[in-house]
């Protein structure tokens, strides 16, 4: 069985769907598209499609994962073209290769996340970024499925900048520049978010943004420790594609 790994985006208004409903539609675009997946064995078999990573609901991505097991050996490019035309706009199919040695959630070390602040105080976001990198612990507290349970947001975050550019989807109401943070989160246990950082900075500086945040993921892959920047994690499946060749994991140049 061959296994391809998809890397996919998304966009606009379907970063609100929520997981279980991307995978039903992606499910229903390898129909579509006449993928040959694999199915799983038993009373009720199911398609052989797995991910990795996935961004939360109302977290816009440029980077989710998904991993098929075909039956048939398939074409990379041709099948991101027909996944990528089945899926609505929004789930867009950015790459496809075959896969190679090893786990795919095991290179997802990182996230490279984006979060826009329209209306937000630039000295105030900078002030409380500060602190909080100055912070040996922030403790955060969360909702979860079992209750509320507290960690430490501080020991996953490696970067945390703070910059200006244009209020794209406000301005029209709120107007002027919105504040934008850029973080590299460490994946751990329990996943800390962007909003678990967002609770941080209020808690550590009082500092909280005016109107709810625009949050993307712009990467996530492994870290290169020798320069701090983030990997494709797909690299190493391209080297065994080009038959074995060795090379350096590549730096992933968001946008």
């Amino acid at each position: 069985m061959q296994r391809l790994r998809v890397r996919y985006a998304k966009r606009g208004r379907l970063r609100f769907t929520s997981h279980r409903d991307i995978s039903r539609a992606v499910e229903r675009a390898v129909r579509r598209a006449g993928i040959p997946v694999a199915y799983s064995a038993g009373f009720s078999p199911h398609p052989k499609i797995s991910y990795a990573g996935a961004a939360p609901t109302g977290v816009a991505s440029e980077a989710e994962y998904l991993e098929i097991g075909v039956t048939t050996p398939c074409d990379p490019g041709q099948v991101r073209q027909s996944l990528d035309e089945s899926l609505p706009h929004g789930l867009d199919v950015l790459d496809v290769v075959e896969a190679g040695q090893g786990g795919l959630a095991d290179r997802l070390e990182v996230s490279d996340w984006e979060v826009r602040l329209p209306g937000a105080d630039r000295e105030l976001a900078e002030v409380a970024a500060e602190k909080f990198l100055a912070a040996g612990t922030v403790e955060v507290e969360r909702l979860t499925k079992k209750g509320p349970r507290r960690f430490d947001a501080r020991e996953a975050v490696l970067v945390l900048t703070v910059s200006e550019g244009a209020d794209r989807s406000a301005a029209q109401v709120l107007g002027g520049p919105c504040v934008i943070l850029r973080m590299v989160v460490r994946h751990m246990t329990p996943a800390v978010r962007p909003d678990d950082v967002l609770t941080g900075l209020r808690l550590v500086a009082d500092f909280a943004p005016p109107v709810p945040p625009e949050v993307t993921r712009l990467a996530q892959g492994p870290l290169d420790v020798s320069t701090g920047a983030l990997a494709d994690p797909l690299d190493l499946d391209r080297d065994k594609t080009r038959g074995g060749e060795a090379g350096p994991a590549g730096e992933h140049v968001a946008g």
